[in-house]
């Protein structure tokens, strides 16, 4: 089984502690050789010039191939192309172009009266300036907004069409869900390649908070496994042994590439990618 392009995914700091923990994120995780990272929007849109910051420091400091969150919401047409042409500026030659969550307070995605209606939209005006790889969202399960699984089918086809080249999956936590998800894409004629999302398990409550937002579902056995390695003192030996397993299924199954959700803290995501045999670089320099 040879080892799979990785990628990572870091968001923003909003605080000062946050940022140390950023970069140390980046330090311990930069040495892996990631094929890309991608930085995170706040929800609404709330963190648009911390990501920039963030993404700018990024490349500049560790030459790592950046791919830029960028979303449709509280943003008009106009000031979306212009983050987007400020990215181009600092060198930044990939987006992840996203619809975006709805704002704090909101129940539901409402787009700007003069923004783009939805992530298909901006793809499509992002592809029209020949400045970026354009990567999309893509969900195995439901997304929370959409009539049924097949309609998150259809949608990715739209915006693969629109003018993305590849797709991140939202997290998971059983194999066959994405392979369903992967055959199901290939039989609707998507042909780009879709990139598994992986949550590696830092802390189980929370864990089943954001999946219970994100629609991703839970097994009892899963739930059950946690909740005895709780009691026993051996919570982080089973999210080590779960999240390496499931990579080891996904890449039995065809996948070559594995993209991580690090939430910024790069320990448990830097032991399952080494279960995975792939060996760190030396370590580089930390950011002065």
């Amino acid at each position: 089984m040879s080892a799979p392009r990785i990628s990572f995914e870091f968001f923003p700091p909003q605080s000062l502690d946050a940022s140390f923990k950023l970069w140390e994120t980046v330090q311990v995780l930069a040495p892996m050789a990631p094929n890309f990272v991608s930085v995170t929007y706040g929800a609404g849109g709330t963190t648009r010039k911390l990501t920039h910051d963030a993404v700018a420091t990024i490349k500049r400091n560790y030459g790592l191939n950046v791919a830029a969150h960028l979303t449709c919401v509280d943003a008009t047409r106009a000031e979306t192309l212009e983050i987007a042409a400020a990215y181009a500026e600092a060198g930044v030659t990939e987006i992840v172009a996203l619809r975006g969550d709805a704002p704090k307070g909101a129940a539901r995605f409402t787009p700007h009266p003069d923004g783009f209606a939805n992530s298909v939209e901006l793809v499509a005006a992002l592809a029209k300036t020949g400045k970026f790889k354009l990567r999309v969202g893509a969900y195995p399960e439901a997304h929370p907004d959409a009539a049924d699984r097949f309609a998150d089918v259809t949608w990715l086809k739209r915006k693969i069409d629109a003018g993305a080249s590849s797709a991140i999956t939202q997290f998971f936590f059983d194999a066959d869900t994405f392979f369903r998800f992967r055959d199901a894409c290939v039989k609707a004629g998507i042909t780009a390649p879709i990139i598994p999302g992986i949550l590696p398990i830092q802390s189980w409550e929370g864990t089943k908070k954001f999946a219970a937002r994100c629609g991703a579902s839970i097994s009892y056995r899963l739930d059950e496994g946690f909740a005895a390695a709780k009691r026993d003192g051996r919570e982080e030996l089973l999210a080590l042994t779960q999240c390496s397993s499931l990579c080891s299924r996904l890449i039995e199954g065809g996948v070559e590439d594995l993209h991580f959700y690090t939430l910024n803290r790069p320990e448990l995501t830097r032991d399952v990618v080494r279960a995975l045999g792939i060996v760190p670089e030396v370590a580089l320099e930390k950011v002065a």
